[in-house]
């Protein structure tokens, strides 16, 4: 009688422990996976604020494909590394995911003082060696591009599917248009993508162009708050998702397509 106790007792632990172990992925019903990662303006849920990540589920096929908005508030390129969030996504990436990127907005911060968030800019191989201030620790930091080419090295090694996006306008405009980033970081972000083969949304672009369709007096009112000119309304957030999945619907050979509700 004991000896079948403990049998049965052994098998509940067999089963729980393969419960426990499962890997996310079966646990996502085994779907490929859309994952995201960026600032604020992708992942953002507070003070009127919203990101373009945290609403564009309702443009994908549920059934289909599973979405995971990793996107923090304040990163940039490089401390989406080095504070190790990084390394958490690419650990639950399989084959067949999709990967979504976009940075720039942080990245022209300082690179040792306040949040030492800053990359060097450009896209070369240069780096330079800084002492954080707030904590004594020094740090080798690269460019926006090396940071970028490592996140397309990094999935491309695991059968992900990268797409590079450029990132999403600021509310600041000139002469009736709004201010671009093809002079920097969406500029480079577009370089890293040719230069690894990797596919590329300029997402800038497409939502600076629907901005200039709305205007700016309407842009200010309703897809902004009056604190600042980067971080976007629920409004907003939505027409930056239609951007996104309007660049995403115009990819040559892309796997995502097929994703995309009708």
């Amino acid at each position: 009688m004991m000896r079948r106790f403990l049998v049965i007792v052994a098998i509940i632990v067999v089963i729980g422990g393969t419960t426990l172990a499962q890997p996310k992925d079966a646990k996502r019903g085994g779907l490929p996976t859309l994952f995201i990662m960026g600032d604020s303006t992708v992942n953002n849920s507070g003070e009127g604020f919203q990101g373009w990540g945290n609403v564009i589920t309702e443009h994908f096929d549920s059934a289909k494909i599973t979405i995971e908005n990793r996107a923090r508030g304040g990163r940039s390129s490089r401390t989406f590394q080095t504070e190790g969030l990084w390394d958490k996504v690419l650990t639950e990436m399989k084959k067949g995911d999709l990967l979504l990127i976009q940075f720039g907005h942080n990245d022209g911060g300082s690179l040792d003082k306040d949040r030492a968030r800053g990359s060097l800019k450009g896209i070369g191989d240069e780096s330079k060696e800084v002492t954080i201030e707030a904590t004594g620790k020094k740090e080798t930091v690269h460019t926006f591009g090396w940071y970028l080419r490592k996140y397309v090295s990094d999935a491309k090694g695991k059968g992900v599917v990268p797409i590079l996006l450029s990132p999403v306008p600021r509310n600041i405009w000139k002469d009736g248009k709004v201010i671009r980033a093809s002079g920097d970081y969406g500029f480079w972000a577009k370089a890293i993508a040719a230069s690894t083969k990797t596919l590329f949304v300029d997402l800038n672009e497409i939502s600076a162009i629907q901005y200039e369709r709305e205007g700016q007096p309407k842009v200010a009112a309703e897809y902004f708050t009056t604190k600042d000119h980067t971080h976007t309304s629920p409004a907003g957030a939505k027409l930056n998702a239609r951007s996104v999945v309007e660049g995403l619907r115009k990819l040559k050979g892309s796997p995502i397509k097929k994703y995309l509700a009708d």
